[in-house]
């Protein structure tokens, strides 16, 4: 259970940053449990968020009360931007360093493997500084351990890692599956967006980071035609730069399935977040979208092909793995859904 928040004249715990390695939204998503729990330990049961803007954490987390502000590390913006980072590089370190300590913060909580970030801390003038500790150069930039030994089994890391640093330090004394807090006003658009669409409803995540992660647009339209052909409802989600995806695999499906079938690549992330809490599945390749989805009780299938799996939520989010990402069958696929 949450802590109680004490009065500000008698609240002795530290003013606390937590910062945030990674650049994608589901990175974000797989390590809210764990700010929380800081949070719980830090002055009025809040902290501040330095992450990447790539994750949208005003839009994924912003409104939940642990969050006191989201400070942006802008070392990676998105490719389109076709810009440098304010952040990025040994001046930008610095930079960041700088504008820190101006906050007077009196611990970070570095959920990260790279050294550099303990400068940054360091720069800050943050008189504690925990991280993991997984490098001997690391664990001298610290203030202090316990210190984890980087994880090296067959899942994706960063989420097994967060969670060994977590029970390390004492938040948590198991992992913590991801949870979301559905925004009640997005909720109430994406209501109105969906109301023509027969119930139930998938969620198809037809977007990727990478191109190894991509499906392809054959195999979601197969899929999105099983699905529609049984009577349900089809959601096609995605950002902008999968608008023309989106209509490309409309247009694969037979016109009288089209108006079971929605494209929505204009909507903002907390609009995703309350969209996928009202799916009975969720499909797609594995971005920010499936890890939302599971992170709001949705169940979610997500295909890897051949490629380390997710383990942070074995009860909702479940892996789709073949020699190669080819080798999963739209048909497989539905059944899967239309059976849930």
């Amino acid at each position: 259970m949450p802590s109680t928040p004490l009065p500000a004249a008698i609240d002795n715990r530290p003013r606390t940053a937590v910062l945030l390695q990674w650049v994608g939204m589901g990175d974000l998503v797989w390590h809210v449990s764990y700010f929380r729990r800081v949070a719980e330990t830090s002055r009025g049961g809040r902290v501040a968020l330095i992450a990447s803007p790539t994750v949208f954490a005003r839009q994924l987390v912003g409104h939940e009360p642990w969050v006191q502000e989201i400070i942006d590390f802008d070392r990676h913006p998105r490719r389109h931007e076709g810009r440098q980072g304010r952040h990025r590089g040994v001046l930008g370190l610095w930079r960041m360093g700088v504008e820190l300590r101006e906050r007077r913060f009196d611990r970070i909580v570095l959920f990260t493997n790279h050294t550099n970030r303990s400068l940054v801390a360091l720069g800050a003038r943050i008189p504690e500084r925990l991280g993991y500790g997984t490098t001997w150069l690391q664990r001298r930039l610290l203030s202090h351990g316990p210190w984890i030994r980087r994880y090296a089994g067959p899942a994706v890391g960063a989420y097994e890692d967060a969670t060994m640093f977590a029970i390390a330090q004492g938040w948590c004394d198991a992992p913590i599956a991801p949870s979301l807090v559905v925004r009640p006003e997005a909720l109430q658009r994406v209501k109105q967006r969906l109301q023509g669409l027969p119930q139930p409803m998938h969620a198809l995540c037809i977007g990727s980071s990478e191109p190894y992660k991509q499906w392809g647009s054959d195999n979601f339209a197969a899929l999105a035609t099983a699905i529609a052909s049984a009577g349900h409802g089809v959601l096609l989600i995605a950002g902008p730069a999968e608008r023309d995806m989106a209509q490309a695999i409309l247009q694969r499906v037979e016109p009288a399935l089209r108006p079971r079938i929605l494209a929505v690549t204009d909507g903002t992330v907390a609009e995703t977040v309350a969209a996928m809490s009202l799916m009975k599945t969720c499909l797609g390749n594995d971005t920010g979208g499936v890890q939302i989805a599971a992170a709001v009780g949705t169940p979610t299938w997500v295909m890897l092909g051949s490629r380390p799996v997710l383990n942070h939520d074995p009860r909702t989010l479940h892996n789709l793995t073949a020699r190669n990402l080819a080798d999963i069958k739209p048909a497989d696929v539905a059944r899967i859904a239309l059976a849930a």
